[in-house]
């Protein structure tokens, strides 16, 4: 498939209130910020052990698939995400991801392919040169992110486990660890995660499997060791901390689309026309932009649409959100 440079101009079960605003997140921060200054102690603030530093990645930057536009800092990055796995509050990724242990990682590949069974991180990675993509990441909530990821075409992955004719779809699945992932101990979505694209989708070169942001290795909050992304869907497609790979004859059941079918459908493409039931997609807010408050028109597929759009000829994208 040929693709052209893009250079686009410059739950039912979780209630809106659940998710903090970004200046009560701020003001958190400078409260614990003071109170570490301070020396004041017993304020009700958990402390994790702090994760290991991300390791320096060696790669190349792709800019055939990467947008012009600069990207978040590490900062936004790092401490504004979503990760229901350690907690539905924006800074608890970052908060409680400290005791999440990503060495040593194996996948589980199983499914409608010839070459199946447990792969290590190495084994999965080290065959395949590792390049940096700016691509830029929206939000079902409304927000986006620009971001450089480092990773690998997930397609060149797939190829090598030789995926059968009977192959459709592909499902990913995030380690259950309720012990290192707090969120997990809660009811908020039934856990493992888990996440699935149609074959095509994860073949295309857009899509990406990732293992580092800002030339670093993955943050556990981030995703460590391995996420997915698509960056022409809603976050919530960018599975993190993957264990387990399935090819699929029939669509998989996939988290978000199980817990609220009227909020989250299967494909999460980027469509401003087809607003969520409680709030509307047609503009977002873009992290570390300006005013807080400042929203720019949403673009069709997050617009990757010339790249994208021909994978959904024919289809009805008001009825296949």
């Amino acid at each position: 498939m040929l693709i052209k440079p893009f250079r686009p101009g410059d739950s039912a079960r979780i209630a809106p209130s659940v998710i903090t605003p970004e200046h009560v997140f701020e003001d958190r921060r400078r409260l614990l910020r003071a109170a570490l200054a301070a020396g004041i102690t017993g304020i009700g603030v958990s402390w994790p052990r702090a994760e290991a530093a991300p390791a320096a990645l060696s790669y190349q930057r792709n800019e055939r698939y990467s947008i012009a536009d600069p990207p978040n800092s590490y900062q936004d990055v790092t401490s504004y995400n979503n990760f229901y796995e350690f907690g539905t509050d924006k800074s608890d990724p970052a908060a409680n991801s400290g005791r999440f242990k990503p060495e040593p990682w194996t996948v589980t590949v199983v499914g409608e392919a010839e070459v199946t069974g447990r792969f290590s991180f190495g084994d999965l990675i080290k065959p395949h040169a590792l390049e940096e993509r700016i691509y830029r990441l929206r939000c079902v909530e409304a927000w986006s992110m620009v971001i450089p990821w480092v990773g690998i075409p997930l397609g060149d992955v797939l190829r090598r486990f030789r995926p059968t004719s009977r192959a459709k779809y592909v499902a990913f699945e995030t380690v259950y660890r309720p012990e290192q992932m707090p969120g997990q101990r809660s009811n908020v979505l039934d856990w493992p995660y888990v996440e699935g694209l149609r074959i095509d989708e994860a073949m295309h070169p857009l899509t990406l499997l990732a293992v580092g942001v800002y030339g670093k290795s993955l943050p556990n909050q981030n995703g460590a060791p391995l996420r997915l992304i698509v960056p022409w869907k809603y976050g919530f497609k960018g599975i993190k901390s993957i264990v387990a790979i399935r090819f699929t004859e029939k669509q998989p059941p996939t988290s978000w689309n199980v817990s609220a079918p009227r909020e989250y459908g299967f494909y999460a493409n980027v469509n401003p026309l087809v607003d969520h039931p409680r709030w509307s997609q047609a503009r977002e807010r873009p992290i570390g932009r300006g005013a807080f408050n400042a929203r720019v028109a949403t673009q069709m597929f997050n617009g990757y649409e010339a790249e994208v759009a021909s994978l959904y000829a024919g289809m009805d994208l008001r009825r296949n959100y």
